[in-house]
């Protein structure tokens, strides 16, 4: 079979000439793909390569499955090698960045669950391990700095009072708000979630630095235990 090349698309249908004409906005998920991943293989060029990849299909359909992937089920694919599958890998990191820097620009302060949630959600409802932050506040809710705190396995991560205070103490944190991830998609708490949320309560009381909220992030959903009457 011969192998249909870019040259062998009409002109006005290649991808970069598209984006050209119409602006980055015209090109469909495999186009915007293709041009990332510039060349394909011997085989195929880079669009049907591109269309492959969004087919993968696991566990998430099309361009989520990107957010998914490792670098070795990436470099499975013939034709994607160590460069091609960093490309890729970056395109992740970089969505979840400017998600999180947008929502940041766009919130004064953080006052309510769902402007947490607008800030974390595209940076962790996507990740198959389970991730633990803490959001350092100043006096009137502004964020001073959020930092991972633990990075677990599917099922648990391990977190001491300890160690989130120990942060809180070194910016200068008034108040601190407690984010996590269920890689399941399910938010409901744990029996751990709600006794890790308790000591961490009752470490900031003494401490003087109080636990605004405990927030667990699912796929398009999340639970606030301060809203359920557990903090």
């Amino acid at each position: 079979m011969k192998r249909i090349t870019m040259k062998d698309i009409p002109t006005d249908e290649r991808p970069y000439e598209k984006c050209l004409k119409e602006g980055a906005q015209g090109l469909s998920d495999a186009e915007l793909l293709s041009i990332i991943i510039r060349t394909g293989t011997r085989e195929e060029n880079s669009l049907i390569l591109a269309q492959k990849i969004l087919a993968l299909n696991y566990p998430k359909k099309g361009i989520l499955g990107l957010l998914h992937l490792s670098m070795q089920e990436l470099m499975q694919i013939k034709g994607i090698g160590r460069v091609k599958g960093a490309q890729l890998l970056c395109i992740g990191e970089l969505s979840r960045r400017i998600w999180k820097k947008t929502a940041r620009l766009d919130t004064a302060a953080f006052h309510n669950p769902l402007d947490i949630v607008n800030y974390f959600v595209e940076d962790m409802r996507h990740r198959e391990q389970e991730l633990v932050y803490i959001m350092l506040l100043n006096t009137k809710g502004v964020l001073i700095k959020d930092v991972m705190i633990s990075q677990g396995t599917v099922n648990a991560s391990v977190v001491s009072p300890r160690e989130i205070f120990i942060e809180a103490v070194k910016y200068h944190a008034v108040s601190v708000v407690l984010v996590h991830n269920h890689p399941s998609g399910d938010p409901s708490p744990s029996r751990e979630d709600i006794n890790l949320t308790k000591r961490v309560k009752e470490a900031g009381e003494l401490l003087g630095i109080r636990l605004l909220d405990h927030i667990i992030i699912g796929d398009n959903s999340y639970i606030s235990l301060k809203e359920r009457g557990i903090l």
